[in-house]
């Protein structure tokens, strides 16, 4: 009762109790008020705009990839329409469940799972989803019958890269597969997100990897409106994606089959240029592979073959791989030596056999030497002597300069990824190359073995293909490309590759002259006769044979008695006509021994039909090396002398 009666004796106290809670009451009113101001009246654009977003969503519409043609309209790469079995993951009523039971109508592998799972990753709950791709009619029908029992499921039909002449060019065209993390780094760096959203496939090597935006296309989008919980009720609009553009190739797919069988799948490369514009007809590394089987992820069985074969099927020889060059340096290094005013056309040397450097003799081919030997007979018997000699008269730095200046160990800037520099040696080369001091010394001995082909110099097909047509252009130097046009499928607008000379190298035509009849001389009476014995046109050519290793002093040099991966590497680079040269061929066969032998059959089947049309039986067949050639003697150290 004494609280109760303090109470009354305190009414004031009991009144400010209660303002203070009424006071409390209406500002967290006022705070309320103020933030509904605030989000319904200041703010209300901002989230109005966040709704609507969250309400519409924008899903990619994939462009049809460009096709690729040769230069005379046949399809290379191509797209092709299949059917593929759909999930989308916000309209079934349980995704693995579901799963489960299509795999008793249509055969879902493991890989298939994985790849669902990752793309389910990527994408959002109401795009559909690929489980199994490239269903067979019986599968559709299957799945077709039982359609009621899923929903969220359903077949599509959808575009896939396809190589209808599967090997042919694999290595010029390339290939496309899944986008992976370092794609996506590209693209993104390139500023191209936004345009590969959704997309699976990029171009990975080859014109499918260069030319990869232009085949590429614009991509289209839907805006789809979803409901809370990230379900498609509508579509409320489209903009339908644009093709990409098609490619139109200098590359003769008939010319290509000609080079690939004639290699009969002997390891090697072929390069043929048109000398007037770069236009590449023929681009050949042997062996090659199948591109197709890349498209959808390789598997590994396949990957396993191709990535451990020994004869390394993958690899782009006619771009990437070096060797060198042997014999088929010297014409231009006769070149060399008019241009830098060194020799004369009729000025010659007496050759015995040999010549003497220091302590150390380079041996000739022929034993005894060749006699008196000017420029012209020094290319057509392919005498070592009168390049030894040349070669220490003329100096490396000088032979360098003009290598250079022709295009050797450089880039040709040939539109495909993956080419090699190829190597010019120079003491500056040198330097660079080696790290300890006592091999970074140039040798005077060593330029006399670059004279000859051999030594430091290591150059691909490709290059020795564009040097020489670099020479037959009287110094006009053009790009080498294997893209002859690209057109918009949309506008039908077509642009042009530009055949313009890039730059232009100071020679003299009546020096070119001296080493186009050197040339031809021998095809008429040297080394390259048996090869092209009866050819109704003239052809210019020069044969060259690489050692694959040194030999000691006294070591003879026998192929049968070597492991076949021992033997030299075959050469020859050609052109022809001999007046208006319309193809220049440079061809390297791995191990091929005698340039004649392997190298110039090949090119004397490509010059047949590009020149005639002339389609042969089958692979080049080996020529039996003449008497007393390199083939069949012994030459001591440097037993290179085609």
């Amino acid at each position: 009762m004494s609280d109760f009666h303090h109470g009354e004796q305190d009414p004031d106290r009991f009144r400010n109790r209660i303002l203070v809670s009424g006071g409390l009451v209406l500002l967290c009113f006022l705070l309320l008020f103020g933030r509904f101001f605030y989000l319904q009246v200041l703010q209300h654009e901002y989230y109005a705009t966040r709704a609507e977003s969250n309400r519409i969503s924008l899903v990619p519409v994939m462009p049809n990839r460009g096709n690729i043609v040769d230069r005379n309209g046949q399809v290379l790469a191509r797209n092709y329409s299949a059917f593929t079995l759909e999930i989308t993951p916000s309209k079934t009523l349980g995704l693995e469940e579901t799963i489960d039971s299509l795999d008793e109508i249509v055969d879902i592998q493991l890989k298939d799972r994985r790849r669902f799972k990752r793309l389910l990753e990527e994408s959002k709950n109401f795009e559909s989803i690929p489980i199994r791709t490239r269903l067979t009619d019986e599968e559709v029908a299957r799945f077709a019958a039982h359609r009621y029992r899923f929903p969220g499921v359903e077949v599509k039909a959808r575009l896939f890269r396809q190589y209808p002449e599967n090997t042919l060019a694999a290595h010029a065209i390339g290939y496309i597969s899944r986008i992976n993390a370092k794609d996506k780094e590209n693209i993104e760096a390139a500023g191209h997100e936004a345009n590969y959203k959704g997309t699976e496939h990029i171009g990975k090597v080859g014109l499918e990897a260069h030319y990869e935006y232009e085949l590429h296309g614009t991509a289209g989008y839907e805006q789809v409106e979803v409901d809370a919980g990230g379900r498609a009720v509508r579509v409320l609009s489209q903009t339908a994606p644009l093709p990409g553009n098609n490619l139109t190739l200098t590359l003769d797919a008939k010319l290509q089959k000609v080079a690939e069988n004639a290699f009969g799948g002997r390891r090697g490369s072929l390069t043929a240029i048109d000398p007037s514009s770069g236009a590449v007809l023929a681009l050949v590394s042997s062996p090659a592979f199948d591109p197709n089987l890349f498209v959808d992820g390789i598997r590994f069985d396949d990957w396993d073959e191709l990535n451990n074969h020994p004869d390394k099927p993958l690899l782009n020889r006619a771009i990437y791989s070096t060797y060198p060059p042997g014999s088929t340096f010297k014409p231009l290094m006769a070149l060399a030596a008019l241009s830098t005013g060194k020799r004369t056309p009729g000025q010659a040397i007496a050759d015995p056999g040999y010549f003497n450097f220091g302590n150390r003799r380079f041996m000739d081919d022929k034993v005894g030497g060749h006699g008196m030997v000017d420029m012209h007979k020094s290319i057509v018997v392919s005498c070592n002597t009168y390049y030894y000699v040349l070669a220490n008269d003329m100096g490396i730095d000088n032979i360098a300069r003009f290598m250079g200046e022709l295009g050797l160990g450089r880039r040709t800037e040939i539109d495909i990824p993956g080419e090699a520099t190829g190597i010019l040696p120079s003491p500056e080369w040198k330097q660079k190359r080696f790290k300890k001091r006592e091999q970074q010394k140039w040798y005077s001995g060593e330029t006399i073995s670059v004279g000859i082909g051999q030594g430091y110099n290591a150059y691909s097909t490709l290059q020795m293909a564009h040097a020489l047509s670099n020479i037959l252009n009287y110094g006009k130097v053009f790009r080498p490309h294997l893209v002859h046009s690209i057109t918009n499928p949309t506008t039908g607008e077509v642009r042009m590759v530009e055949s313009q000379p890039v730059r232009q190298v100071a020679l003299k035509p009546e020096h070119v002259d001296v080493i186009k009849r050197g040339m031809a001389g021998v095809v008429l009476e040297g080394t390259g006769s048996r090869a092209f014995a009866g050819a109704p046109y003239t052809s210019g050519g020069k044969t060259g044979t690489a050692q694959v290793f040194s030999l000691k002093s006294g070591q003879k040099y026998v192929a049968g008695q070597l492991r076949e991966r021992l033997r030299d590497h075959s050469w020859y680079v050609a052109f022809a006509p001999v007046d208006q040269p319309k193809i220049v061929v440079a061809v390297m066969v791995e191990n091929g021994g005698f340039g004649a032998q392997s190298a110039a059959p090949i090119a004397r089947q490509v010059f047949d039909y590009h020149l005639t049309g002339k389609l042969p039986g089958g692979p080049a067949p080996e020529v039996d090396a003449p008497e007393g050639s390199e083939a069949a003697e012994l030459i001591e150290d440097n037993h290179e002398a085609d």
